[in-house]
């Protein structure tokens, strides 16, 4: 069984998802095989809000080059998370 820690990999903070804190959505990397109830119960148990949906997308890892070496970097998992009107993440305000 995993631990919740170990399914939210970290918070993703960006331009676009910073707006969206506003209408109480949250982005997440998450581990590639974890789904949206395992995510749910780890949201909840770690920042204690109500979760009321999860959308989650797989983003396919981009291609890099060192000189005549192409590689690709991981394919990573983003979580989305819909929260209860007025709950808040503490973790993003200080941002």
């Amino acid at each position: 069984m995993m631990e919740a820690r170990d399914i939210i990999l970290k918070p993703l903070i960006s331009e676009k998802n910073m707006a969206k804190m506003s209408e109480g959505k949250y982005a997440f990397k998450v581990r590639l095989d974890a789904n949206k109830t395992q995510i749910k119960q780890a949201i909840e148990e770690i920042f204690g809000v109500t979760v009321t949906a999860v959308n989650t997308m797989r983003m396919r890892g981009k291609l890099r080059r060192q000189g005549k070496y192409i590689g690709r970097r991981s394919d990573w998992k983003k979580a989305i998370v819909q929260l209860k009107e007025g709950d808040s993440i503490k973790v993003f305000e200080g941002l």
